[in-house]
C-alpha cells in the first residue's frame, strides 16, 4: 500500500486510520509465518451514537451548538465505520472480507487488556475512564479465559470526566494533560476537598458516586464546566499561557485527594464483597500512578496488576484478546509474570537501518559504546543540552520507559522553557 510522506510525520494523539501501525503488524505476522484471522475494533460505534443522541435529547435545547457538528461528523463518516474500515483494510489486502472484522465493547476491551496479560488465574477487574459507549466505571471477575460483569456506572457520572473537568479548569488540555494535573497536585494543599465533595459529587460508602451535573457542561456543550463551577471556586479557567498559581496547585491537590478516596473505596468494597485477592486495573484513570501507589498502601487486595497502556491504546490488545478467549474460547496459558513480557512491544531498528537513514539526511554522527556513551550523555545533560535517547523496541503506552525518551537536567530551573525557546528559533 502506498503511504504518502506526510503520513510518516509524527502526530500526538493522532485519531486518523492507523495505516503505518497496521502495516507494521502485517509485516510482523508475515515474517513469523502467521496468518491474520481477524481484525477487532475496540468499541461499538453505534452504541456511542445512541448515547450521544439520548444525551442531547435529554438536555435540549441546551447543547445544540455541539449537537450539530457532532451529528455532521457521525452521519458523514462514523456511522459507516465498519464499511470504512473494510475499505481501508482492502488497501492492504483486496481479499479481506467483512466477516473478518469484529467489534468489542469499550469496557470489555479494557477489562480484557487488564486481565488476560496478568499473572492471575482469578482476579477482580476494575475499569475507570471518561466514557465508553455508556459505561464510565465497571467491575468484573476474571477466571481462566472468562470475564463476567459485576456492576457498572454509566455516563454522565464519570471519575474520568470529573478529573478532566479540573484538568481543563487548570489550563491543561483534556484527554492529554491529566498527567500534568496529577504532577501539580503534590505542590498544593487539598483546601477544596470538602467543597468538591459537598457540591460536585456524592460518594457513597461502597465508592459508587453521582455528579451534580449543574456544575458541568461536557454532556451538553462544547466546554467541560458551567458558570456555577467557576463561581464556586471564584476563579476563571486558567489560560494555558498564564502562570500557574498556588490556587491551581491547591485545586489539583484537592481533586487528586477526592479521586484517590473514590478509587480506594471502590477497591476495598470489591475486596470485601468478593474475597478475591488479586486486582487488575485498566482505563484512563488507572494511569493515575499516584492513586495506584495509594492503593498499594491502603488496598485490601494482596496483588495488583495494572495494564501499562491503560488508556484506549491498550484496548487494541484487549479487543484482540477478548476475541481470542471469549469469542474463540481459546485456552489461556497463565505465566508467573505478565504475558505481555513488559511494555517494549513496538518496532526496533538495526544499526544498519539507522546508519542508512542518517546518511540519507546527511546527518553527522559518531558511534560511542559502553561507558563512553554514558559519560558523554551525562556531560551534555550537565551543560543544559537536551538528549534524545533511542534504543531497542518502542514502549507501548503513554509512559516513557527509557527506550524513547527526551532527557534534560532537572536541576536547571528553566530547562523546559529554555529549550522550548530554542526549538522555536
Amino acid at each position: 500500500m502506498l503511504v504518502k510522506k506526510r503520513d510518516l510525520q509524527g502526530k500526538k494523539h493522532d485519531s486518523s486510520f492507523p495505516f503505518l501501525a497496521i502495516n507494521y503488524c502485517l509485516k510482523q505476522a508475515k515474517n513469523s509465518n502467521l496468518e491474520i484471522e481477524a481484525f477487532v475494533y475496540y468499541e461499538k460505534p453505534i452504541r456511542v451514537f445512541m448515547r450521544l443522541l439520548e444525551t442531547y435529547f435529554n438536555t435540549a435545547p441546551r447543547g445544540f451548538s455541539s449537537f450539530l457538528p457532532a451529528m455532521k461528523s457521525w452521519i458523514s463518516e462514523k456511522l459507516f465505520i465498519k464499511y470504512n474500515i473494510i475499505k481501508q483494510l482492502k488497501g492492504f489486502d483486496p481479499n479481506i472480507e467483512e466477516d473478518k472484522l469484529f467489534f468489542s465493547e469499550h469496557h470489555l476491551s479494557h477489562a480484557a487488556a487488564a486481565f488476560y496479560p496478568s499473572p492471575f488465574k482469578k482476579a477482580i477487574i476494575l475499569c475507570m475512564d471518561a466514557v465508553g459507549e455508556w459505561v464510565t466505571t465497571s467491575a468484573w471477575t476474571g477466571e481462566d479465559n472468562k470475564i463476567e460483569p459485576i456492576w457498572e456506572i454509566d455516563f454522565p457520572d464519570s471519575i474520568g470526566m470529573l478529573y478532566s473537568a479540573f484538568t481543563y479548569y487548570c489550563g491543561f488540555k483534556v484527554n492529554s494533560g491529566e498527567y500534568k494535573l496529577m504532577g501539580l497536585a503534590p505542590y498544593g494543599k487539598p483546601k477544596y476537598y470538602e467543597i468538591i465533595k459537598k457540591k460536585l459529587i456524592t460518594i457513597r460508602e461502597d465508592g459508587s458516586f453521582k455528579l451534580n451535573m449543574k456544575y458541568f457542561k461536557y454532556h451538553r456543550g462544547l466546554k467541560m464546566i458551567s458558570s456555577k463551577f467557576i463561581n464556586l471556586f471564584g476563579h476563571n479557567p486558567r489560560d494555558p499561557k498564564d502562570s500557574i498559581e498556588e490556587f491551581h496547585m491547591d485545586i489539583a491537590s484537592s481533586i487528586q485527594a477526592v479521586t484517590e478516596e473514590i478509587i480506594i473505596k471502590i477497591v476495598n468494597n470489591l475486596s470485601l464483597k468478593t474475597n478475591i485477592e488479586n486486582l487488575c486495573l485498566s482505563g484512563g484513570v488507572a494511569l493515575n500512578c499516584v492513586a495506584n501507589g495509594k492503593l498499594l498502601e491502603n488496598s485490601k487486595f494482596k496483588n495488583i496488576w495494572v495494564q501499562p497502556a491503560s488508556g484506549d491504546s491498550g484496548s487494541a490488545v484487549g479487543s484482540a484478546l477478548s476475541y481470542l478467549y471469549i469469542h474463540k474460547k481459546k485456552e489461556r496459558i497463565i505465566k508467573n509474570t505478565d504475558s505481555m513480557n513488559s511494555s517494549y512491544l513496538g518496532p526496533e531498528f538495526q544499526e544498519s537501518q539507522i546508519r542508512e537513514y542518517l546518511d540519507s539526511l546527511d546527518v553527522k554522527y559518531k558511534k560511542l559504546e559502553g561507558n563512553n556513551l554514558f559519560l558523554e550523555t551525562a556531560e551534555k545533560l550537565s551543560k543544559g543540552l537536551v538528549v534524545g535517547w533511542f534504543q531497542d523496541k518502542m514502549e507501548y503506552g503513554p509512559r516513557s520507559l527509557g527506550n524513547r525518551s527526551i532527557l534534560g537536567d532537572p536541576r536547571i530551573v528553566d530547562m523546559q522553557k529554555k529549550n522550548e525557546y530554542k526549538n522555536k528559533k
